[in-house]
């Protein structure tokens, strides 16, 4: 018997210890192309490390996830299976950038017994999600996200706009904010970062931090408390109490928090975490990760009736007309001068923006009396142009079946709606219930006052565009010594853009240079010269795109105002070309067999040499370039348009001033 009984506890002594080898064991995925690896180690506590050759980008870095029913995700539970595939298929995208996105990746998959955690390699990034298989509900009580860069490591990165003494109070902003530039190890510990974040790693390799398929959960923040080189995950919890509040009584002000995150019915995919990689600065600006990782839209939905395009705008400028016999303002008489404005240059939609409701009411069906709003949608329509109605986020909130109801019927296209200024669940889940209610009614969403796109302009089509960004708007109020637009415009196509779509809001007619500039709220101008305007057209995304600028001051300026006018806003092709992070960015973009050229400088006066050889039949092309004045780096309006062709061997130069921009269209004839 003691022999059988030694036999025995040998025999499990082995199955144990195979089993411990099994959770101890690592698991290596490579990309596609070979050059980037992720290896995730099972053991407890999880980790995955990433790299490039062999070079470590990344990791060690943990993750877990811990529910209130005691489960811990991701902390060392016994690993049953691991599934393996690969995937290279397009995806045909809606309404975005490129007609088709290459999807081309290596997936990983651990499976426990409550849970699973997929990794995903892409020749440009990894991305990470857990999965739940419970059939009961739970709270996530928390989730490490420990992004563990190397030592001395450079951060680029959005702190929240607040100085408050505490993340609980940091998670209501804007997000919207310059770019500070230091070490991990010198992030400021009192402070929260929204995303998208960008860290150089490695061998001149740089690192996007974000997130995609963000639904009915918080979104992610990054903090580094400890000083050390790696940036943890932070999330809002799930609010508890809330009072209306904030910008003209149109915000929910969360007074208390539960102590959880988030709550979910039962099984349930989490949002992807994605860590970018691009060996060129340029190849960050044309990223998919975000949109490739996001759920699909609905293939059984028609969404021909999305129509991308272009707004003329009355907030930026202040409702500007001159030389008429009304009084400007929120009025009538004023909206049918944009319609008409609109209308004769073949522009899509005009904008009613703050003003249309009654201030601080929070009601959208208490219409101020200067406006008559069926009257003016069908005088929109009589001229061709939609109308999209601005709403504050708790008027749109409280009334969102009857608004998006009533307002497609009487000819509204789409609700701008803003101030949300939060991404805790409640937030997030709002966000879907907006853009589904207004995909039942035909009506397109702007975000404003949102935090940074997931995705979900992907999985619902009609989410046209989203904010998130430090846009325009910002030049009304600038304090002209210390205000510097023209580095942040450099800037955002390589990390924010990133993420997706931005309203951004450019356009302006009237331009100041480094020395003239300055902050008028009622005569706004932008920074930097005419010519980085029409460049922005270009290089920046955004199906749905404004003309801040007033209609007077398009009309005394026709050459730039037939160029935006007919600018697409979706694409059937984008290419970085040059570009450099906070200095120069050179992007090309194709509708058809016309393609588009435009390129950013920060205040250093820059030539560029642009090889367009990869143009099918440049040599052939009639192009159209609108390129800095001889006296712009003084009179920032200054420009020069010219018709030309391009050299035989492709190669263009290009010269921009101070804070200045290049652009070209370029019709192709083939042979």
């Amino acid at each position: 018997m003691k022999t059988a009984c030694r036999f025995f506890a040998a025999v499990a002594a082995v199955i144990l210890a195979g089993q411990a080898g099994v959770m101890a064991r690592d698991y290596t995925l490579a990309s596609p192309d070979g050059k980037l690896t992720v290896t995730v180690s099972a053991d407890k506590p999880m980790t995955y490390v990433l790299s490039d050759g062999g070079n470590v980008l990344e990791g060690p870095s943990q993750l877990n996830m811990v529910l209130d029913n005691g489960d811990r995700f991701g902390c060392g539970d016994m690993l049953l299976r691991v599934s393996r595939r690969s995937v290279n298929s397009p995806i045909q995208a809606l309404n975005y950038k490129k007609a088709f996105v290459d999807d081309n990746f290596n997936e990983l998959t651990l499976w426990f017994r409550k849970y699973s955690v997929i990794f995903r390699l892409y020749n440009d990034g990894m991305a990470y999600r857990f999965v739940s298989t419970s059939k009961d509900a739970f709270n996530v009580v928390s989730e490490k996200v420990d992004i563990n860069v190397p030592e001395g490591s450079v951060c680029r990165a959005s702190y929240v706009a607040a100085d408050n003494d505490s993340f609980q109070t940091q998670f209501f902003n804007s997000f919207e904010n310059i770019y500070s530039t230091f070490k991990v190890e010198d992030w400021d510990a009192t402070r929260l970062a929204f995303l998208p974040v960008m860290v150089d790693a490695a061998n001149g390799v740089k690192l996007c931090i974000m997130e995609a398929d963000l639904l009915s959960y918080p979104g992610l923040y990054l903090s580094n408390a400890d000083g050390d080189s790696s940036l943890d995950g932070v999330f809002a919890p799930v609010p508890e109490t809330q009072h209306q509040g904030g910008h003209n009584n149109l915000q929910m002000i969360v007074d208390s928090f539960k102590d959880h995150i988030a709550e979910c019915d039962g099984g349930r995919a989490f949002p992807w975490r994605i860590i970018s990689v691009s060996r060129t600065d340029v190849q960050m600006a044309n990223n998919d990760m975000v949109y490739r990782l996001a759920t699909p839209c609905d293939p059984e939905t028609d969404w021909s009736w999305v129509k991308p395009g272009k707004v003329a705008w009355e907030w930026w400028n202040n409702w500007y007309v001159r030389g008429e016999d009304f009084k400007a303002g929120v009025n009538d008489a004023t909206y049918k001068h944009f319609i008409d404005f609109a209308s004769e240059n073949g522009i899509e939609y005009v904008i009613l923006d703050e003003g249309w409701a009654v201030n601080m009411k929070a009601d959208l069906f208490q219409v101020v009396p200067e406006i008559n709003l069926p009257q003016l949608c069908e005088y929109a329509g009589s001229k061709g142009v939609g109308l999209i109605l601005w709403a504050g986020y708790k008027a749109f909130e409280k009334d969102m079946e009857k608004a998006c109801k009533e307002y497609s019927a009487m000819g509204v296209k789409g609700f701008k709606i803003d101030f949300m200024n939060r991404d805790d669940q409640e937030i997030v889940d709002f966000y879907e219930a907006a853009a589904r209610t207004c995909a039942k009614y035909h009506l397109m969403a702007d975000f404003h006052g949102a935090f940074k796109p997931t995705g979900l302009h992907r999985t619902y089509p009609n989410v046209i565009n989203i904010e998130a960004v430090y846009g325009l708007e910002q030049t009304k109020w600038a304090d002209h010594l210390t205000f510097d637009q023209v580095t942040y415009d450099v800037t955002i196509p390589f990390i924010r853009m990133a993420a997706g779509p931005m309203d951004y809001t450019q356009g302006a007619m009237h331009n100041g240079t480094k020395a003239n500039f300055r902050g008028i709220y009622t005569e706004p101008m932008s920074q930097g010269t005419r010519c980085r305007q029409l460049a922005e057209y270009v290089v920046f995304d955004s199906p749905l795109n404004m003309l801040c600028d007033g209609p007077a001051n398009y009309r005394q300026e026709p050459e730039c105002l037939e160029f935006i006018a007919n600018i697409p806003t979706v694409w059937d092709q984008t290419i970085g070309i040059d570009g450099k992070v906070g200095e120069y960015i050179v992007m090309a973009k194709r509708s058809g067999s016309t393609w588009y050229v435009g390129a950013l400088t920060d205040w250093t006066e820059r030539t560029v040499t642009l090889d367009l050889s990869f143009i099918p039949y440049y040599k052939n092309a009639v192009v159209q370039i609108f390129r800095d004045g001889a006296n712009a780096d003084v009179i920032a309006s200054d420009y020069k348009k010219v018709v030309t062709s391009i050299p035989s061997d492709g190669k263009v130069q290009v010269h921009m001033a101070p804070g200045g921009g290049w652009c070209a269209k370029i019709s192709v004839a083939e042979n």
